[in-house]
Formats: C-alpha cells, sequence, structure tokens
C-alpha cells in the first residue's frame, strides 16, 4: 500500500466529491448540464481506481474515499431523477438502501482486517447505474434513439443487479466474518 496519502487517483476521488454540489444545484434546472458533471465525475471514478492500480498508488484514504464519492454520486442523481419525474421513488429506495447495507458490511469487514472485493456483478450494477443516470439526464432523442427509454430499461436491469449482488455480498460477509 503507498504511504503518500495524496495522489493522483486521491485527487480524483476528491474532485468527484467537488463536483457532487455542483451537480446537485445545477442538474434540476438544466439535466443536461447535470449530465455533462455527472459524466465527468464518473469518468474520474474509473480513472482513480485505473491508476491506483496501475501504478500502484493504492491508499488507506482512497479505499475510504473512493466507495463514499461513488455512493453519493449515485445516490444524489438518483434523488435528482426522482425529482424529475424520471426514475420510480422505489427504485431509488432499493438502490440507495442497497449501497447504504453494502457499504457498511464492507466497511465493518475491512475494520475487522477482511476486505471483501468488489464482484463482477456489483461492476456491471454500477456501469449500467452510470449509464442509465445518464440516459435518464439526458432523456432525449439523439439520431432516431430514445435515450429516456433505454435509461429506463436500464435502471430496471441496474436495480435487479443491485438486488443480486446485494445477496452475492452479504452471502461473502457472512463466509469471511465468522
Amino acid at each position: 500500500m503507498n504511504i503518500r496519502t495524496f495522489n493522483l487517483p486521491t485527487t480524483l476521488t476528491v474532485i468527484r466529491i467537488l463536483l457532487i454540489p455542483l451537480f446537485l444545484i445545477e442538474a434540476p434546472s438544466n439535466p443536461q448540464l447535470g449530465a455533462f458533471l455527472f459524466f465527468i465525475a464518473a469518468v474520474t471514478d474509473f480513472f482513480d481506481g485505473y491508476l491506483a492500480r496501475k501504478f500502484k498508488q493504492i491508499t488507506k484514504l482512497g479505499i475510504i474515499l473512493d466507495p463514499i464519492a461513488d455512493k453519493l454520486l449515485v445516490i444524489t442523481a438518483l434523488i435528482v431523477l426522482v425529482d424529475l419525474v424520471r426514475v420510480p421513488v422505489w427504485i431509488a429506495a432499493v438502490i440507495i438502501l442497497r449501497e447504504f447495507i453494502i457499504t457498511t458490511m464492507r466497511f465493518y469487514a475491512l475494520s475487522r482486517g477482511v476486505v471483501i472485493p468488489a464482484e463482477s456483478a456489483g461492476k456491471i450494477k454500477t456501469v449500467l447505474q452510470m449509464i442509465a443516470i445518464l440516459f435518464l439526464l439526458v432523456a432525449d432523442e439523439i439520431y432516431g434513439v430514445d435515450l429516456y427509454d433505454i435509461g429506463t430499461v436500464l435502471i430496471y436491469f441496474a436495480t435487479l443487479l443491485a438486488i443480486y449482488s446485494a445477496m452475492m455480498y452479504i452471502f461473502h460477509f457472512w463466509r469471511n466474518i465468522r
């Protein structure tokens, strides 16, 4: 583990956190600008993890901040989308509840020296969520493709994957914490 606390990956995570209030202020009145800000934040999520692994710059601060930044970004976007009446409240509630439960379990496990890594279902869920949120924010037709309809289908799939991956995390948690 890298001893330098602030490196490029951690800086990208902090930038993502700082983009969230700007997104929250702008997205309700200008969803396209919100989509742009969300896209920038989502890109930092990809690059911070990639760079941390590639250059062995994984830090304790990054391990803690990265999932918090991810959850704050997704939860904020879901709240905005519920406010814009583009996502049903129950979908936002299921995804948000899943994020709180899994994040709490992962931090508890980490406090006991057990790392529960992200699974492929959780990673796919995250990608689907990010794309769905972008499409639902844009909610327009581009070259004859209705992004709102695609975003709606993707958010439903992401919700199903959220439930499935939560069950997988819970299984791994109980197996590793006993």
